[in-house]
């Protein structure tokens, strides 16, 4: 729950929050609008949704509180980051780097070994895949291809001199010499 929203005797004003936040709160509400005017049990509710009773709930208790606002989805103050101990995130980077290239499962399970062998929680393999896809592609080049592929993809001026272009749309000279 939001700092703000806790420690504030008036709840924000609904045209306070954007109008993706707006649209979720008023999509929330019409899903609680049965139980609110028709009294309508919340299982049943629930059941009719495939939403989580104790979530339906908590809408509820949030709506009476601070009416529409309250529905407003809460922003999550960890957003993008993830949970794990300090110093795992570079073993899996390093593992991710190693040369030959090692399979995401592989990589996984070899991290997943050493969290259980530290007594640390395991990470997922979405968290692994999600801190592997976001290594600089251009690293990974360099770690499991080479400098010489690094180079003719990411090395600017490898890549003018391969096509043939001195940078300004013209042909260089060392073009036409590779031509004769």
């Amino acid at each position: 729950m939001n700092a703000e929203r806790i420690a504030s005797p008036q709840p924000p004003l609904l045209s306070t929050f954007s109008e993706d936040q707006r649209a979720v709160a008023l999509g929330r509400f019409e899903q609680l609008r049965p139980a609110l005017e028709d009294n309508v049990p919340l299982a049943r509710l629930a059941r009719e949704l495939h939403v989580p009773r104790r979530t339906l709930h908590r809408w509820v208790a949030r709506y009476r509180r601070d009416g529409l606002s309250g529905l407003v989805r809460d922003d999550r103050s960890d957003r993008g980051q993830h949970r794990l101990r300090p110093g795992l995130r570079e073993v899996i980077e390093g593992l991710a780097l190693q040369r030959p290239p090692r399979s995401l499962a592989s990589i996984q399970r070899h991290v997943a070994a050493i969290a259980r062998q530290r007594g640390w929680a395991e990470p997922s393999y979405r968290q692994v895949h999600t801190l592997i896809r976001q290594l600089d592609p251009s690293l990974v080049t360099l770690a499991h291809e080479g400098t010489r592929a690094y180079s003719e993809r990411f090395d600017r001026r490898a890549w003018r001199h391969a096509s043939g272009r001195d940078g300004s749309g013209r042909r260089s000279p060392r073009y036409f010499d590779r031509a004769r």
